[in-house]
């Protein structure tokens, strides 16, 4: 995880911090240390939470693990470890000068589902804090065949013959590095634009590719020369994930996004990893759906919203408004505009 934490930093300059709690931090008094101290002394880690600090006049004063990515948070071998953890982030937060703290979990954080744990308070007045948790989105996650030889004859008939209509339509596909990194952008700015959000920059997958040179590829599908689907796939483990994918929408029916996605899905079966993690979706959806139909089932994601303010957590509808307003603006943007202005938004955003 603190490997995302630095591709975060090197992209967009925000002040990231390490929290690491070892066997001799449990042992007393002391505070979780950072990491890079307790791997200096080769300690037993108990417990890490990387943090990534994200404050704007306008988006926010926000400690969040971690933003832009479906999960992060937590880490710890027992209850104990994580309420240390979780006590010193809201020390950090009163430090900051941070209003909230929002950690992302794929599992329920067993220190947020009492209201009254000692955790859960104000480091100084040891006041109760105010704190909310949305379950509302999922991932969608594939269990894979053992090659991507199998991988056809595990679909059922009806998605067999969509990807076989599919591939007829003549496109090709390349799977490389940051070679191909212009050629996802391409698609990846047009896409953004078409959904109405400001873009990240092109630094955010360029340092992802430098920072996990043996597990993230990027995969680009073409028509003739033109890119028109693309995604970055990192794997972690047994499952490869895939944090963006885009498809330029003027193809859409030619289905160059099921090719895509069972190229991803062979490269995966290729590469050993025995899981496909989609990447988040709203049940009900058009995502969802799309998902779905690959034999892709939901895993829960638990966000947690811890307020420092005295207000209680309303992450549902803050800014709601707002931000539908200015999607429809954004979409309505020259392409060139949002290449250079997504950026320096879109890093204040932690979606």
């Amino acid at each position: 995880m603190f490997g995302w934490g630095d591709v975060i930093r090197r992209t967009y300059g925000h002040a990231i911090y390490r929290l690491m709690l070892t066997a001799r931090d449990a042992g007393g008094d002391a505070a979780p240390q950072s990491a890079d101290a307790g791997r200096s002394r080769g300690e037993s880690v108990l417990g890490v939470l990387p943090v990534v600090h994200l404050k704007h006049a306008l988006f926010g004063n926000c400690l969040v693990s971690l933003p832009f990515l479906d999960a992060g948070g937590i880490l710890a071998d027992c209850r104990q470890a994580e309420e240390r953890l979780l006590a010193e982030v809201i020390g950090l937060a009163q430090q900051t000068g941070t209003g909230s703290i929002e950690l992302r979990h794929e599992r329920l954080l067993e220190s947020c589902k009492e209201t009254n744990t000692g955790a859960l308070c104000h480091p100084d007045t040891r006041t109760p804090l105010h704190f909310a948790t949305r379950s509302h989105k999922v991932r969608m996650l594939l269990s894979l065949p053992g090659s991507s030889e199998m991988l056809m004859k595990s679909f059922k008939s009806k998605l067999r013959s969509q990807i076989n209509k599919t591939l007829k339509a003549g496109f090709t596909t390349r799977i490389g590095g940051s070679e191909l990194l212009e050629d996802f952008y391409r698609v990846f700015v047009v896409n953004m634009r078409d959904l109405g959000s400001p873009v990240h920059s092109v630094k955010l997958m360029q340092h992802s590719l430098v920072e996990f040179p043996e597990d993230s590829r990027i995969v680009v599908v073409y028509r003739s020369a033109e890119p028109v689907a693309a995604a970055l796939v990192v794997g972690f483990g047994n499952v490869l994930r895939n944090p963006w994918a885009s498809s330029l929408r003027k193809y859409a029916s030619l289905g160059p996004n099921m090719v895509l996605y069972l190229r991803m899905l062979e490269h995966a079966c290729d590469r050993g990893h025995q899981v496909f993690d989609f990447g988040r979706s709203t049940p009900g959806e058009g995502t969802h759906a799309f998902k779905e139909q690959w034999g892709a089932v939901p895993a829960p994601l638990f966000w947690h919203y811890i307020s420092l303010d005295g207000r209680t957590p309303d992450p549902e509808s803050a800014g709601k408004a707002r931000f539908e307003m200015a999607t429809r603006y954004w979409q309505k943007l020259p392409l060139v505009v949002t290449r250079i202005l997504g950026p320096s938004i879109r890093k204040h955003i932690s979606l």
